[in-house]
């Protein structure tokens, strides 16, 4: 049976609690689960705390943010079955101070120019995450009748990149994807190139593909496009690599809402996931 290998909850983006997410996982026949929060220990905590739940198989899971900067754009790589080290926590640790900084000084300025907004409230939808997002601003312009959704005109003109700088636009210092990819390999994760159409990411993943560094790709996503889905397809087929998909779930924290389940990964590709994870932590075992 299928899985849902691309899912966020209220310790990243998301709006949903993650206890809630294998409920939504089976009501939508999946029998895998990954929750992938963005650069957070806790979802990868929470699945090896919790392997079976509401009958669906939690595969421990985070999604890294890396940055290609020959080509100036972000990167996710999803990272399933890392171990949980102290490699993986400092990683996490340092995005969310970093993450909570950026926009600690973008909350600080919109109250400067909008009275209706405040920060404590926008920290009380961060809670579950440790840190603070763009998301969890906006909750608050968006629940006031400030803004027309979540990331939408209101968002681009305070957080946009293009054509024009948002008016209180901080971003964090991500590292190098290079780095990132040490981070999993150290960590004995399985590495996957999320939604490569998303940013623009097919030149670096024929990079990434060539050089052996990737285990898998992303194709079942809401936003990759039919072009990219084609290439990659036959990249993935051409070099033995895992093929994933995951609707990227952030519940109402989105411009589409799509339900857990809408995008999802075949059996036989979630059963080679998990046999190439056991694989090298019985590797490693072998050789310490």
């Amino acid at each position: 049976m299928p899985g849902d290998l691309h899912t966020h909850t209220t310790y990243s983006d998301g709006s949903t609690p993650v206890a809630k997410l294998p409920f939504l996982a089976r009501c939508a026949g999946m029998t895998h689960l990954a929750i992938s929060d963005h650069d957070s220990i806790q979802s990868v905590r929470y699945a090896y705390a919790h392997p079976v739940q509401d009958g669906v198989h939690l595969i421990p899971a985070t999604e890294l943010t890396a940055y290609d900067y020959e080509r100036a754009h972000r990167v996710h790589l999803l990272c399933y079955w890392p171990d949980d080290c102290p490699a993986l926590e400092d990683f996490s640790r340092m995005m969310a101070e970093r993450r909570y900084t950026a926009m600690m000084q973008s909350s600080k300025e919109l109250e400067e120019i909008c009275p209706q907004y405040s920060t404590q409230e926008a920290l009380e939808f961060a809670k579950d995450s440790g840190t603070l997002y763009k998301a969890h601003i906006m909750r608050v312009l968006w629940q006031y009748g400030l803004a027309d959704g979540l990331y939408n005109e209101v968002y681009r003109s305070l957080f946009g990149l293009k054509p024009v700088r948002g008016r209180i636009l901080h971003t964090p210092r991500y590292e190098p994807v290079d780095t990132v990819l040490d981070l999993i390999k150290a960590c004995r994760g399985v590495v996957v190139l999320a939604h490569p159409s998303v940013y623009h990411s097919m030149e670096l993943a024929r990079e990434l593909i060539a050089a052996g560094r990737l285990d898998g790709v992303e194709i079942d996503h809401p936003r990759n496009t039919p072009e990219d889905k084609t290439e990659l397809l036959r990249l993935a087929k051409e070099n033995g690599l895992l093929i994933t998909g995951g609707t990227d779930y952030h519940g109402i924290h989105t411009v589409t809402p799509r339900p857990v389940g809408a995008f999802a990964t075949h059996d036989e590709q979630i059963a080679r996931l998990n046999d190439l994870a056991k694989a090298r932590k019985s590797t490693f075992k072998r050789t310490t």
